[in-house]
C-alpha cells in the first residue's frame, strides 16, 4: 500500500489512508509490516506523531503532526471539538433528508486492541449529523421482504469521536454503512461484493475543517475517493451529489 499525501507544510502533514491500512502498529495484527504512519515518515523524511485515529477499514483523510508540540495542540483541539469532520457513507435503505443523533455509546472492549482498557467505562455522550446527497433503488431482492433494495449516499458530521461512532450510529438508525462487518448487514455486504465487486467498508472521511496549530490561519484538508469509491459513485449515477 502506498500513501497519498494531501497536504504539507513545516508543522504538519496530511494524507489519504487506504482501506486496510492500519493508522501504526498495533494488538490488532502483529504479523502487519506497513502501517500509514510509518508510510508518511518514509514519504516526508521526518518523524510524525498521529492526532487523530481512523478505523482500519475507513479510508481517508488522516492527519500527523510533525513535532510533539504541535501534537499536544493539534490532539487539544481534537478533543475538544475544534474540528469540523466530514466523511461520506453509503448506507442501506432511504436516510431522511438530515438529522442528528444523540445517542451515548457503551464502551466495547475487543479482545486485542482493547485488552488493558477498563472493561467498566459508563456510556460516553455521541452525537452525530447526518445529510442524504443521493439516493438509489436497485431491482434486486436482497432480503426476503422486499422486491428491490434501496441505499442512501449520506454526508456524516461526527461532533464527538468514539470508537466506531458512526459505525454504530448509523447502525442503531438502522441504516448500516455497506461493507461493514461489524455492525452491518451481512446480505447487503455480500450483494456489494458479488454484484460490484466491493468488498470494503464504504466510509470515507472526507474532510477536516481547523484553524492551524502555529498559525491560526483557517484549514480546510480533503482526501479524494479511491477507485471503488469513483466506480460505486458512477454505477448509481451520483456524480452531481458530490458537486
Amino acid at each position: 500500500m502506498s500513501i497519498a499525501i494531501v497536504y504539507e507544510d513545516d508543522w504538519l502533514v496530511a494524507v489519504n489512508k487506504a482501506a486496510g491500512l492500519l493508522v501504526h502498529r498495533s494488538w490488532l495484527d502483529k504479523g502487519e509490516t506497513r502501517f500509514a504512519m510509518q508510510l508518511t515518515r518514509d514519504a516526508v523524511g521526518c518523524h510524525v506523531f498521529p492526532v487523530h485515529r481512523l478505523d482500519r477499514p475507513t479510508s481517508g483523510l488522516l492527519l500527523f503532526a510533525k513535532s510533539a508540540e504541535v501534537a499536544r495542540s493539534l490532539t487539544e483541539a481534537f478533543t475538544g471539538r475544534r474540528v469540523g469532520k466530514h466523511y461520506l457513507a453509503v448506507v442501506r435503505g432511504y436516510m431522511p433528508e438530515q438529522g442528528r443523533l444523540d445517542y451515548a455509546l457503551s464502551h466495547r472492549l475487543d479482545d486485542i486492541a482493547d485488552k488493558f482498557s477498563e472493561a467498566d467505562k459508563p456510556a460516553q455522550p455521541a452525537v452525530t449529523h447526518w445529510r442524504r446527497l443521493a439516493q438509489i433503488e436497485l431491482p434486486f431482492a436482497v432480503s426476503k421482504q422486499h422486491a428491490t433494495s434501496r441505499y442512501s449516499l449520506v454526508r456524516l458530521h461526527p461532533e464527538t469521536g468514539r470508537k466506531h461512532q458512526l459505525r454504530r450510529h448509523m447502525a442503531h438508525l438502522f441504516h448500516p454503512i455497506v461493507g461493514d462487518t461489524t455492525h452491518g448487514d451481512g446480505r447487503h455486504n455480500r450483494f456489494f461484493r458479488q454484484q460490484f465487486g466491493c468488498d470494503r467498508l464504504l466510509l470515507h472521511a472526507a474532510a477536516l475543517e481547523l484553524n492551524h496549530p502555529v498559525t491560526a490561519a483557517p484549514l480546510r484538508l480533503a482526501a479524494g475517493l479511491d477507485p471503488h469509491w469513483q466506480s460505486l459513485i458512477c454505477d448509481f449515477g451520483w456524480q452531481r451529489a458530490l458537486d
